[in-house]
């Protein structure tokens, strides 16, 4: 390590957030080594917990899981090289050979089985812990094979694996200083503004990664990461604001990489009335007029989601459902009445100054409400208290913006299904059992036909049962130096973790 940087143990247990100091942001370029704007500093690197897409980014490139989903989208083997189900219905995963974390041990099944025991733990902090919850016995029939039993059929347990916050570590790691088996090591760091990350020499893939080193460098205001891009301080960065994308196109030394698959939605306390009442929800979903958002907040690079956010192109998408939250104010009147609300009430919105997006969300959202008789009063907190807040169900109505783990159905499980943890990206006490219950028969559905007809059943159950209120798809924006080759952005759900793509690019 450098003389001026912390140690990596007091980077993990750092909480800092800033913007990069002039002189980091125009650090040299050298061959090999790409400069990369991140948002924000990552309060952690810890394999298990969620703390956003930005330290997801870093986590993806330091730590490794059994399965990743690759360039083209689909799952492919990572410390496994294959997984299969045996005929009693277990998952069996089989160990790739020469996996080595970066203190040179060797990855091993006892490394898996530690891992999946960490995440579900009963103290566990882990983001996938109810989850995981579901594997009742894990076994190793030898070093390298290791057999999970899980209570009821899962079809979709391996793509687990595949989410930034579940990581295979060193069995024997320090609790704040998790020793990871990704393509690039933790070499040097500045607190709150900058961190290096160097090639690992012993990677399991001959010829990645295809960069000796990345230098991530913190910009949280979006203005001086766009700014760092067209000056050449940084190579590349993530999310390219909404206002800026055209400016990007525009510039023949950088080109744009944007997918659908982000999205802006409305949450509800149902723990009292009124949004305890699934009629005042549905008002509340008919109520918006979502090209407005679309037009304000993202400058035209969005679109309106006015049903269950599937993503398109994908056989659970049904244009007719796609629509089931149309725009009607009448229809949203209609609802309150049957209420028993036909003079409206008031209420709070809870969302946050801090990001654009999301305030101007909650502006469009105030006066489309206003307008069936909800006074929705704004409260617009720092990012932090508004993440608090979410999370102790402190407010009525809410704004957020969020991802689904994955383009299968399933990754709505954690912003969908009420019955889970209290979380800032769920509604908080809301009732929705049809929607939790076909939810649960998706994943433990195999035959794809019928896993079809299961979530066409669950959006029409959502629609009725208003686990949320989608808003608007949200372009989702990597901007980088022509010169960068390799780099997918992934498609719907997945690319907020198109970080891990940065082992297949090249800069130069």
């Amino acid at each position: 390590m450098k003389p001026l940087d912390l140690t990596r143990r007091t980077f993990i247990a750092s909480a800092l957030v800033a913007g990069a100091a002039p002189g980091l942001a125009r650090a040299q370029a050298r061959p090999g080594f790409l400069r990369y704007g991140l948002s924000a500093w990552p309060p952690n690197l810890q394999p298990w917990v969620s703390v956003g897409a930005s330290a997801g980014t870093v986590k993806l490139l330091i730590h490794r899981s059994l399965v990743s989903f690759g360039p083209n989208a689909q799952l492919q083997g990572e410390l496994a090289e294959s997984w299969s189900l045996d005929p009693s219905g277990a998952w069996v995963f089989k160990l790739r050979p020469n996996c080595f974390f970066h203190n040179g041990e060797p990855v091993t099944a006892e490394d898996i089985k530690w891992t999946i025991e960490q995440i579900a733990a009963e103290n566990s902090t882990a983001f996938m812990r109810a989850q995981f919850q579901s594997i009742v016995k894990i076994e190793i029939p030898d070093p390298r094979t290791i057999r999970l039993v899980t209570r009821e059929p899962l079809a979709t347990l391996p793509s687990w694996f595949a989410n930034y916050n579940v990581h295979v570590v060193w069995r024997k790691s320090e609790a704040n200083n998790p020793i990871g088996a990704g393509p690039f090591r933790l070499d040097a760091q500045e607190r709150g503004t900058a961190l290096e990350l160097k090639a690992f020499e012993r990677f399991y893939k001959p010829g990645h990664p295809k960069l000796r080193g990345i230098r991530f460098v913190v910009y949280a205001d979006e203005n001086l990461r766009m700014a760092a891009l067209q000056a050449g301080d940084v190579d590349m960065i993530e999310y390219v604001p909404w206002q800026s994308m055209a400016a990007v196109e525009s510039d023949p030394r950088l080109k744009l990489d944007t997918q659908y698959g982000p999205f802006m939605d409305v949450l509800f306390n149902g723990t009292k009335p009124p949004f305890n009442d699934p009629r005042v929800r549905r008002a509340v979903a008919h109520a918006v007029k979502r090209e407005d958002i679309v037009q304000a907040a993202f400058f035209g690079r969005g679109k309106p989601l006015e049903g269950v956010p599937i993503v398109e192109d994908t056989p659970w998408f049904d244009p007719a459902l796609a629509r089931g939250w149309a725009y009607d104010p009448d229809r949203a009147r209609q609802l309150l009445a049957a209420a028993g609300y036909s003079n409206g009430f008031q209420t709070t919105l809870l969302s946050t100054a801090q990001f654009g997006m999301h305030k101007d969300t909650a502006e469009i959202v105030q006066q489309y409400l206003a307008r069936i008789g909800i006074q929705a009063e704004l409260k617009l907190p720092d990012w932090s208290t508004r993440v608090n807040l979410g999370i102790r169900g402190q407010y009525d109505i809410a704004i957020h913006g969020v991802s689904a783990d994955n383009n299968d159905p399933d990754g709505l499980t954690v912003v969908m299904d009420t019955s889970l943890s209290a979380a800032h990206g769920r509604s908080f006490g809301v009732q929705a059992p049809r929607t939790v219950e076909l939810l649960a028969r998706g994943r433990a559905e195999f035959n794809q036909a019928a896993r079809v007809a299961i979530y066409k059943d669950m959006q029409r159950a959502a629609l009725e049962e208003v686990p949320l209120v989608g808003l608007a798809w949200r372009a989702q924006g990597y901007g980088m130096d022509r010169r960068t080759t390799g780099f997918v952005n992934l498609p719907g759900a997945l690319s907020t973790s198109s970080g891990g793509m940065l082992e297949y690019t090249s800069f130069g």
